[in-house]
């Protein structure tokens, strides 16, 4: 038994500790994340907060998320164009770039470029305050960092990355027509007539619904990193590169469930 024990524990012992450590760090997150909806609802409303965060986080990523949507729209018809060729239907480009847009392309990407823009920035900026005092500074004068700070860049969040998605799923089924019907010579009308016949409201609801969870939770994560930094400027940047590394990781993850849910809303609605 002893044996066994001298074989195992070099490699479950730091398994265990890693595994406990991560819990607890999920454990401060969701409580940090329970603050800050507490303070979401108690005065005073900071509205000139939310109002600047909003035009940080969806008026000036406008013109990235229209840039991307639209290649990603236009290499996506490009490459399903090629392949419906092999079977004489490539009036089904507009559907099923319209149904992937919707469903999963518009939320996903539209959030990852959000947190690569500016959710790294928010961690960023409040590590920024946590290693030079600002935020302790804040206590002092009696003002809750978390309602000052935190809350109205969850909000903003939460808010514009939707909003950013309908743009995102605009533009993109804007470069598949592009490039659908001036380069691949599909027919106007059968391509829009199968792009309004496929896609329907659930669709872009469904993504929508996850565009704002995504919204939330990018927010958290990169607020919670950027809080909690110590060790100076070498603390803010690794605050900052976890922020964008988990936010991206907890997007893919996050996207796997709620599409199983709403798949399963779906069937049972039938």
């Amino acid at each position: 038994m002893e044996r066994v024990l001298a074989i195992v524990s070099p490699v479950f012992t730091p398994l265990g500790r890693s595994l406990i450590a991560a819990s607890g760090e999920l454990g401060r997150w969701c409580e940090f994340v329970w603050q800050a909806i507490l303070w979401t609802f108690r005065p005073p409303y900071r509205f000139d907060q939310f109002s600047k965060q909003m035009e940080f986080v969806g008026v000036k990523s406008t013109w990235i998320i229209a840039l991307t949507a639209f290649f990603t729209g236009a290499v996506f018809a490009l490459q399903s164009g090629k392949v419906y060729s092999l079977f004489n239907m490539e009036s089904m480009v507009g559907a099923t770039v319209g149904l992937s847009l919707t469903r999963e392309i518009g939320p996903v990407f539209a959030a990852i470029m959000v947190t690569a823009r500016a959710c790294s920035a928010m961690a960023a900026e409040l590590g920024t305050m946590r290693v030079t005092e600002q935020i302790d500074a804040l206590e002092t004068m009696a003002v809750n960092p978390i309602q000052y700070l935190v809350v109205p860049r969850i909000v903003a969040c939460t808010v514009m990355v939707p909003l950013l998605t309908m743009l995102y799923d605009y533009v993109g089924v804007v470069g598949s027509y592009v490039v659908g019907i001036y380069l691949l010579g599909i027919n106007e009308g059968p391509f829009m007539h199968r792009l309004y016949y496929y896609v329907d409201a659930d669709d872009i609801w469904s993504g929508l619904i996850k565009a704002a969870i995504f919204g939330f939770l990018i927010a958290a994560i990169s607020c919670y990193m950027g809080y909690h930094t110590r060790s100076g400027a070498k603390g803010v940047g690794k605050a900052t590169t976890r922020a964008v590394v988990v936010s991206a990781v907890t997007i893919l993850i996050t996207d796997y469930f709620l599409t199983t849910w709403i798949l399963e809303y779906v069937i049972n609605r039938q």
